[in-house]
């Protein structure tokens, strides 16, 4: 019946369209240093390698999950990611753009398979393991990724404090996978409503960091200007 793939896709559809925030978070932050030649390929195929990674991620998805602290790994590697992603990089630094571009690519598909390793288990649970209704649902969201990723970029540049909470949302997402780690889950769950410390904490001493790490940037960056100007 007709109704057999309508109902089950729209549920991937759905899913897909929640995880296409993270993700356009991701390319915005990762990219965001690019010129804008470069930028608009590193969306493009971040959003593209994205889609790729987590149809693949679909097939092993369950068996990934069953790796003991692989959740927990992958959490604290979200955490580093974070942080990486908020400090400022020195403007004065010149990197060759193809490694640049390279290394934004990169960073997108590393925080993309960790951020998805869980979701896409409801992915496939939603498109009752139907291959066919996978590829459907997830094709759809390239464009969401996209629109959403130029959209973020464009509103951080305007706006440097979006910055910080596109860090927050990846170190709550870390802080979220950690809480769900099935090694860990017998301990966690006994502390109730206090299991969202974890992502709390991660969340706080994220953001904290970025921003004494970026605050001291700048007052350098003042003080070789002022160097400057006295040997000038």
């Amino acid at each position: 019946m007709l109704t057999d793939w309508i109902i089950p896709l729209l549920n991937v559809i759905l899913i897909n369209v929640v995880l296409s925030g993270d993700n356009a978070v991701i390319i915005a932050l990762a990219s965001r240093n690019l010129p804008p030649h470069l930028q608009k390929r590193t969306i493009l195929w971040g959003s593209v390698g994205a889609v790729v990674l987590r149809m693949l991620l679909c097939f092993v998805a369950i068996w990934l999950l069953k790796i003991p602290f692989l959740q927990l790994a992958g959490g604290l590697l979200l955490v580093w990611i974070a942080v990486k992603l908020m400090v400022s990089e020195e403007e004065t630094e010149q990197i060759e753009g193809s490694s640049s571009l390279i290394g934004a690519v990169k960073t997108i598909l590393v925080s993309d398979f960790i951020m998805s390793l869980d979701n896409v288990v409801a992915v496939t649970a939603a498109a009752k393991e139907n291959i066919w209704l996978i590829g459907m649902g997830i094709g759809l969201s390239v464009p969401l990724i996209i629109w959403g990723s130029k959209i973020f970029s464009g509103v951080m540049k305007r706006f440097p404090v979006i910055l910080y909470v596109g860090a927050a949302v990846i170190a709550w997402a870390a802080g979220e996978m950690i809480k769900e780690e099935r090694m860990l889950h017998g301990i966690i769950e006994q502390w109730g409503a206090f299991s969202y410390a974890i992502p709390v904490t991660l969340t706080l001493v994220v953001l904290l960091y970025g921003w004494i790490h970026n605050r001291r940037e700048q007052v350098h960056k003042r003080v070789r200007v002022d160097r400057h100007n006295v040997v000038s």
